[in-house]
């Protein structure tokens, strides 16, 4: 089982910035899946559900990506 968890982001605007910021937290520990949607302003990040995210590596992630990270939605 997994859980899905949505967060703001700020400053994609194409295509290419959602394939960053989603390689970007690919590579954060527990991440088992990543989709962005610069449109919308929004990334959601699946983790398993017994796996506990760290919430400043998601941060580093999207701030390593070049945009904001404004919080869960």
């Amino acid at each position: 089982m997994s859980v899905t968890i949505d967060y703001a982001v700020e400053g994609m605007s194409c295509g290419h910035c959602e394939k960053t910021v989603s390689a970007e937290l690919a590579a954060v520990p527990g991440v088992a899946g990543v989709a962005a949607d610069a449109g919308a302003g929004r990334v959601a990040v699946t983790v398993a559900a017994d796996h506990a995210l760290d919430e400043d590596l998601v941060r580093t992630a999207v701030d390593e990506a070049g945009f904001t990270l404004v919080g869960r939605i």
